[in-house]
């Protein structure tokens, strides 16, 4: 339960620190951007792939296109120059041919050129108009000396608007398909791509109509509580469905295009465009290459659209400590981290969590510093006491005009924990009378500090813990945790007890009498531990306080048992105990003179058989002569040192099982070789006979 608590304590903290406050692009990005782009050979899969890379490392300002292959401008000139590219190809080559500044033959271009046209000429669908168009618009920028002309481009920018749907959207193709969101973003771009090569041939009542239709759209956008803004898409075939961030980037490339190229403002709130601002920024440095590069490039287009540049209001540490004096401090900058224009931040409301008064009205203006970029505040001389706030900021710009360009979103609101040392006071433990209630016995307690209290009660006293705490400016504080644990020191029983409060004071008062049950009867030392912690509390502690001697009455039959206690998991991975084997003592042997006499008896029979076999005048007269059964009474007079060893071996050695094992086969083999030599005696003995 300790460790609970203690990690309870550890995780609130580090929520505080890690609280997630949008950020403008930052070297986290470009980071990341590093170590996503690793290309095979100094090349990509695609050219696509290759654009996308180029254009996040150029908007990042990654001098890295060196790492680039040579041999992806002989892509680009191949694909350019092959009568086979469909107008996709050309396209993508184009793209990176914009960055790359490849040297393509002028006559290249007038080809592709004059393709593109004849392609116009018989496109139905969206993405033949997007290729192509976009295909034109890349070469008009890039060749100069190729004349890039539409026929009938009010007809083509017809032809594409009659593929929009009455909510914003746009089709593919005039088929049954849904609307789509992704493709509006590039019908969208498409119709700016018109407007830039023949703008003056479109019928203008169109270009409102289509401004109109981009209201609508925005009308369709989603948000967040936090105020980020997207674009969903509906589930269209697994092919053609995009997620909520390629469909959002479509769109915001999609209406910045065609706010570049065409006269006025488009009707879009501007909080809604900071909306999808914070909506990119809330993803945080995207895992693959695909997602960082739609994040940085609309992020990219939104920082430069002529409608309303998105300002972020943003702090570097959402914890301030008022120990260390810590100031707050603001930085309002674009999406990519450029600088603001003049303007004044002003901390309007501070909005306790805690509180359920309603929030002052502060209007502070915060201190600017021209050099760092950064707008401050000192929360200590404001007279703000730790605690969770929710800070509510206005943000007002030097020149009116600025406020036509920009876009703050209006009030901004920002979480904030102020931290700071809790002052401890008037700590002490007593043992009370249970029936009069007189103090009997009471210590002081240093907290936090070291304390080693003894005390000694009976179940007819109590237990009383008592201790104020205020804040560093003398409010009263609450904090998350205020816990007093007893452990029985020999059962190892815990028992957990909140600390209640009224107002700035503490207090829990444990009546012995009634917890006797609870506490199962057992009688001994008690170890005290109190745990007191808070997120915005700097000096949180969990420490033992002394212990108790408690003296309870024996359990009757029918009281409760203290539980197991659990087993540590970790403890059978640690040295075991030691096991000592202690044998049956020895019998009593007979003295050594007795056993060597023995000994001696026991070869006497056999120096007996010696010398009866001197009497008797062993001789090898009959030992066969001839070679094979010589070879049989050879091996059977071994057979039979071979069994006068091995009785030998089972004395000194072997064991019942194994001699009799191995004596088996020597039986047999005597049994053979002994028949063949006695055969071979009895047959001689029989020819001598006879003769």
């Amino acid at each position: 339960m300790a460790r609970g608590l203690g990690f309870l304590v550890l995780f609130v903290c580090l929520t505080v620190c890690k609280a997630a406050i949008f950020q403008p692009v930052s070297n986290v990005h470009r980071s990341a951007a590093l170590e996503l782009i690793a290309p095979i050979d100094g090349s990509f899969g695609s050219l696509e792939e290759t654009y996308e890379v180029l254009r996040t490392l150029h908007i990042l300002g990654i001098e890295k296109a060196a790492d680039i292959s040579p041999g992806t401008c002989h892509v680009v000139a191949e694909t350019l120059g092959s009568s086979a590219s469909i107008a996709k190809d050309y396209f993508n080559a184009l793209r990176v041919n914009s960055l790359l500044k490849c040297n393509v033959d002028d006559k290249v271009f007038e080809a592709i050129t004059s393709k593109l046209q004849a392609i116009l000429k018989d496109a139905t669908s969206l993405l033949d108009f997007y290729y192509s168009i976009g295909s034109l618009v890349l070469i008009n920028d890039q060749c100069s000396k190729v004349n890039v002309v539409i026929d009938d481009a009010d007809g083509i920018f017809h032809a594409i608007k009659a593929l929009s749907q009455s909510d914003g959207r746009w089709k593919y193709d005039s088929s049954g398909a849904e609307s789509s969101a992704y493709a509006s973003g590039l019908a969208l771009e498409t119709l700016a791509g018109v407007l830039k090569l023949a703008g003056a041939e479109v019928d203008q009542s169109m270009v409102g109509i289509v401004k109109n239709d981009i209201v609508k759209l925005f009308d369709t956008i989603e948000s967040y509580d936090d105020g980020a803004s997207y674009f969903g898409e509906k589930l269209l075939d697994a092919k053609e469905h995009q997620g909520p961030l390629s469909t959002t980037s479509s769109v915001v490339r999609g209406f910045t295009s065609f706010a570049e190229v065409t006269s006025g403002r488009l009707n879009i709130p501007g909080d809604k465009i900071l909306g999808l601002a914070k909506f990119f920024l809330s993803i945080g440095a995207p895992g693959n290459l695909k997602d960082l590069y739609y994040q940085i490039d609309s992020l990219a287009c939104l920082e430069n659209n002529r409608i309303s540049i998105p300002l972020v209001l943003s702090l570097p540490s959402s914890v301030l400590s008022l120990t260390s004096q810590d100031k707050l401090k603001v930085l309002v900058s674009t999406v990519l981290g450029s600088d603001a224009p003049p303007l004044t931040v002003k901390l309007v409301q501070a909005i306790s969590s805690i509180s359920k008064d309603s929030p002052a009205v502060l209007n502070q203006d915060l201190d600017f510093d021209a050099d760092a970029k950064i707008h401050s505040l000192d929360l200590v001389s404001m007279g703000i006491d730790v605690g969770k706030y929710t800070l509510v900021f206005e943000v007002s710009f030097h020149d009116p005009e600025y406020k036509k360009a920009y876009a703050t979103g209006g009030r901004t609101k920002a979480p904030v924990y102020v931290t700071g040392l809790i002052r401890i006071d008037k700590a002490e433990v007593a043992i009370l009378d249970s029936d009069a209630g007189h103090v009997e016995t009471v210590k002081k307690l240093a907290l936090p500090g070291e304390n080693s209290v003894s005390l000694s009660a009976n179940h007819l006293q109590k237990l009383r813990l008592s201790f104020h705490l205020a804040t560093p400016l003398g409010h009263p504080f609450n904090p998350h945790q205020v816990v007093l644990k007893l452990k029985h020191v020999e059962s190892r029983v815990q028992h957990i007890y909140i600390v209640g409060s009224s107002g700035k004071k503490f207090e829990l008062v444990l009546d012995f009498l009634g917890l006797v049950d609870k506490l199962f009867y057992l009688s001994g030392q008690y170890d005290l531990e109190l745990t007191i912690g808070d997120a915005t509390m700097e000096n949180s502690f969990l420490h033992a306080l002394g212990h108790v001697d408690l003296d309870l009455p024996d359990a009757p039959e029918k009281a409760p048992r203290p539980p197991a206690q659990p087993v540590d998991p970790y403890s059978r991975f640690g040295p075991k105990a030691e096991i000592s084997h202690i044998f049956r003592v020895p019998e009593k042997r007979p003295p050594q003179q007795l056993s060597t006499g023995f000994l001696v008896l026991t070869l006497l029979p056999f120096v007996g058989f010696l010398i009866g076999l001197v009497r008797l005048g062993v001789n090898f007269k009959s030992f066969p002569t001839s070679t094979l059964p010589a070879t049989f009474a050879i091996l059977f007079h071994v057979g039979l040192a071979a069994v006068l060893l091995l009785y030998v071996l089972f004395w000194l050695k072997l064991n019942l099982f194994t001699t009799l094992k191995v004596l088996g086969f020597l039986g047999l083999f005597l049994v053979f070789v002994g028949h063949r030599t006695l055969s071979y005696l009895a047959s001689t003995s029989s020819k001598q006979k006879s003769a």
